[in-house]
């Protein structure tokens, strides 16, 4: 739950960026039925900046109450919403909005909102785009729940110092996997050959380092015995499994968040995945990833 604000605000910068709208903004759940709008771009005025909204009210509100997008095209008579934040909302100058809750295993984690200034509808391909971001949002969420629950299964209750030291290798095999990941992204930012394949090795053998000899297959990422997976699909997905979102990685390799996007799809689908979790575990089965 730490990072959930974190994640909110990558997926703000990258709806605002993806859709082009004046204004884009958001927040994490603060409690069970109410959270707090944290993050902005392109406001003109800090009248919605902490503005705590709660389930049921306003737009955000019914959104969160509903579990689905909800939108208006022109905020201050819309009779479908209550009006308890007109004054914030009409400070801002905002009219046509959209609200996406980001919901994971059932339960609201925060929303994304986008705005225009203009009484108009907010085309299709907005709305879709705004989704679309939420469900990668949610994804994220719930691939660092997941390695947050494997960590505190580790690090339960088996006797002496069981929960110790499994946290410990739990930490270094975290470690490992980050190492790898930034072996990947090192290995494309030097020009010399010679020692492109030198950090591309070291990662290969950092992603079989954990399976014996029975089990360990050639951890390529182009070779006959696994998924054929591209150089930059398996650097992208490096960086998914230690929990890095979307724009995140691409911060690391030095793309664009759509391209790292791109990627990921085309990796999962190679993976025969439908979640990043999924083609995070089937990689590391492969022997792809450490």
């Amino acid at each position: 739950m730490g990072d959930d604000a974190g994640a909110v605000r990558s997926a703000v910068l990258s709806l605002h960026r993806t859709t082009g709208l004046p204004m884009v903004f958001g927040g994490a759940v603060a409690g069970r039925e109410r959270f707090r709008i944290t993050e902005m771009v392109g406001n003109t005025t800090d009248s919605l900046s902490g503005l705590v909204i709660r389930q049921g009210s306003g737009l955000g509100g019914k959104a969160m109450a509903l579990g689905r997008p909800v939108w208006v095209s022109d905020y201050p008579h819309a009779a479908t919403i209550s009006h308890d934040y007109d004054g914030p909302v009409s400070r801002e100058g905002l009219l046509s909005i959209v609200a996406v809750p980001v919901v994971v295993r059932r339960r609201v984690r925060g929303v994304l909102y986008g705005a225009l200034r203009e009484p108009l509808s907010l085309a299709d391909r907005v709305i879709a785009t705004a989704v679309e971001t939420v469900r990668d949002l949610e994804q994220d969420l719930a691939v660092r729940d997941e390695a947050d629950e494997a960590l505190a299964r580790l690090g339960g209750p088996g006797g002496p110092g069981a929960g110790d030291q499994a946290s410990s290798s739990t930490a270094r095999w975290e470690e490992v996997r980050a190492v790898h990941a930034e072996l990947r992204g090192l290995a494309e930012q030097v020009a010399d050959p010679e020692v492109k394949a030198r950090l591309l090795e070291a990662s290969v053998r950092l992603a079989t380092a954990n399976r014996d000899d029975t089990e360990r297959l050639p951890a390529r990422c182009d070779g006959p015995s696994g998924p054929a997976l591209s150089p930059r699909e398996l650097d992208v997905l490096s960086y998914v499994a230690i929990g890095c979102t979307n724009a995140e990685a691409a911060q690391h390799l030095g793309l664009l968040p759509e391209t790292v996007k791109s990627y990921l799809r085309s990796a999962m689908r190679k993976l025969g995945s439908h979640t990043r979790l999924e083609a995070v575990t089937a990689a590391r089965r492969a022997g792809l990833l450490p």
